[in-house]
């Protein structure tokens, strides 16, 4: 019973991560309606600039706070210098942009800080915090960071002029644009508040999968799913999908574990994860294409 905890707390702190890249993957999807493919390299470009500026003295989370308004700052440049000028370009050549940012944050990287693992800190102390045998302090930590984040960004979205400004440019741009919103600028605060939750979420990861650029393939691989399968026009049901993602696929692992214990004969485990996932998006589009939480949406020709 205390193996099935471990892994479902470890499925949780999980799905926190893939929460938060999922999260930055719609909020660009729903005011766009382009996938950022460079989301997980961005991320991994934050963390590094976060252990840089730790290298040079700054406490955890001082460095923290100043890579997400970085990251905020680098999303805004992005969008402003590199896709704006591309408003009205094919769907290919944006593709083609988002991959070649994807390298250029890789290679980036790479020249920058080396290929070479490093080890991230953690700035959660051991003795504090966790609940013994069950998640270890790093892991509950990922989790309350998520929340809280997630949590400050519904506030911000539901309840501050700002934020209704930007779903109602995401929403219905013409309309946005004839009550005075500035939706071109709505679209560049997307893209850096995107930018920002994929920092947290590649700062959060960097101490469990070490730091190297790259880092967040895998990862990026499980936010598309949790998106997916959550809905990927629903911001909410992303983070959900996360979760279930997260949890669903140690479950899976956990009971094949088991059942090679049982019988000596394996058919899945830890290995076999990535491909856990994929099954469970080409389940879920398979029998409700919008997601578990999405809408179909008809649009009168």
């Amino acid at each position: 019973m205390e193996q099935l905890l471990q892994q479902f707390a470890s499925g949780l702190a999980n799905g926190a991560i893939y929460a938060c890249v999922a999260l930055a993957l719609v909020m660009i999807y729903v005011s766009t309606d382009h996938i950022n493919f460079a989301q997980g390299e961005m991320a991994m470009f934050s963390a590094y600039i976060s252990w840089q500026l730790m290298d040079w003295g700054m406490s955890f989370w001082i460095a923290f706070v100043l890579t997400v308004l970085i990251s905020f700052a680098m999303g805004v440049l992005i969008e402003r210098l590199i896709l704006r000028p591309l408003h009205n370009a094919p769907v290919l050549s944006i593709i083609v942009v988002f991959i070649g940012l994807l390298a250029i944050f890789n290679s980036m990287a790479g020249a920058f800080w080396s290929y070479l693992i490093k080890e991230f800190p953690s700035p959660f102390p051991k003795a504090d915090f966790g609940i013994a045998g069950v998640i270890g302090p790093h892991q509950l930590g990922v989790v309350l960071v998520t929340l809280i984040v997630l949590g400050l960004l519904f506030v911000f979205f539901r309840y501050t002029p700002l934020g209704l400004a930007m779903r109602a440019a995401a929403q219905n741009p013409q309309m946005a644009r004839l009550v005075g919103v500035r939706v071109d600028w709505m679209l560049a605060l997307g893209w850096g508040l995107a930018a920002s939750v994929g920092a947290v979420a590649g700062i959060m990861v960097a101490h469990i999968v070490y730091l190297e650029p790259n880092m967040m393939g895998g990862i990026l691989l499980y936010a598309f799913a949790s998106a997916l399968v959550g809905g990927i026009s629903n911001p909410a049901g992303a983070v959900a999908g996360g979760f279930i993602v997260g949890i669903l696929e140690n479950m899976v692992a956990y009971a094949g574990n088991q059942i090679e214990k049982a019988t000596g004969v394996y058919i899945i485990g830890n290995g076999e994860k990535l491909t856990v996932a994929l099954i469970i998006v080409i389940f879920v589009l398979t029998v409700r294409p919008a997601g578990l939480f999405g809408r179909v949406v008809v649009k009168r020709v």
